[in-house]
């Protein structure tokens, strides 16, 4: 008998790889999509919950709740890192698509995920794209947020390679550190998926091809969007290709087999000129002193990954 699909919320900032992660998400047998809550991170929250609408009208999916999350960060701090220039200025690769007729619901992203992690104790993943402010906020409303929910898969940290933000930082956990390591230690089943691993699996200009030589409704849309997100990359990174992060997460969450982990304490910088560096003490040394690392819950992070498999099963899913 085939196993019940995973119950899965998609925390997002979309973002044009976040609208292929969400697409993906809705084409994968394994995950059944309960809700997406929204954040800060590529655009504004209330773009970010304007374009999540929009996905889910594209997709014919409707009838899957968006609540709507933190404005600010944890601390309140409102002075946020926006990546338009990545994603474009509507963070959907500046088409300007009309407005949603959908709305969000009442609830606040917090308070959502809370009751679904209620609901369906123990079976619910949280699929964390953006920073982690929405999470740190559900720990905060319900303390044992931590045990209820099944699985945390966050998109985040810069294991053992330079950042993205800089050198020390990887974007969402810079956009709100004290939020990231508020999670990190909060005991919840977490799953750290850093670009270590996503920027092993890209998106080739041959694949960009087939997409658009496709008559499938999202390979058709996703054509239409990636035009600036791959400019940027060929600016940053001087590479004929996209990074496939949000995605990748999903697969990660969806199907396990495809990356390998290690086990470990991680914490977060919060401040000074390396804020947002995950650093992850892997538990090999018995350290004499107590330390900010000591007696705190262990998470898991990926450590390899099967980037071929991983980009074949994203464009199969994707070419509808």
């Amino acid at each position: 008998m085939a196993a019940e699909p995973k119950k899965i919320i998609i925390d997002t900032d979309p973002g044009i790889d976040d609208a292929m992660a969400i697409f993906l998400a809705l084409r994968s047998p394994e995950v059944e999509v309960i809700g997406l809550t929204t954040i800060y991170g590529n655009v504004y929250t209330t773009l970010a919950t304007r374009n999540a609408l929009h996905l889910l009208e594209i997709a014919g999916r409707t009838d899957i709740p968006v609540a709507e999350g933190s404005h600010v960060t944890i601390t309140k701090g409102t002075k946020l890192r926006i990546a338009d220039f990545v994603h474009g200025v509507d963070g959907l690769g500046n088409q300007n698509f009309p407005p949603p007729k959908g709305k969000p619901i009442e609830e606040s992203a917090a308070a959502f995920l809370v009751e679904q992690a209620n609901k369906y104790l123990g079976k619910v993943t949280v699929v964390a794209l953006g920073p982690l402010t929405n999470i740190a906020l559900a720990l905060q409303l319900d303390p044992t947020f931590s045990k209820n929910i099944g699985q945390i898969v966050v998109l985040g940290g810069a294991f053992a390679v330079n950042g993205n933000v800089n050198p020390a930082a990887e974007a969402n956990i810079f956009g709100d550190p004290v939020a990231a390591d508020i999670v990190f230690t909060s005991g919840a089943d977490i799953l750290a998926v850093g670009i270590n691993i996503t920027h092993q699996v890209v998106m080739t200009d041959a694949d960009r091809e087939k997409l658009a030589t496709s008559d499938g409704k999202f390979a058709q849309y996703l054509s239409k969007i990636l035009d600036v997100y791959y400019s940027y990359h060929y600016d940053a990174y001087n590479t004929r290709g996209v990074y496939l992060h949000d995605p990748m997460v999903i697969l990660a969450a969806a199907i396990p087999s495809l990356i390998t982990y290690t086990e470990g304490v991680v914490r977060v910088q919060t401040n000074g000129i390396t804020r947002g560096l995950t650093v992850l003490y892997n538990k090999q040394k018995r350290f004499g002193e107590v330390t900010e690392w000591s007696d705190k819950p262990t998470v898991k992070v990926a450590v390899t990954v099967d980037a071929p498999s991983a980009v074949k099963l994203i464009m199969e899913r994707l070419m509808d």
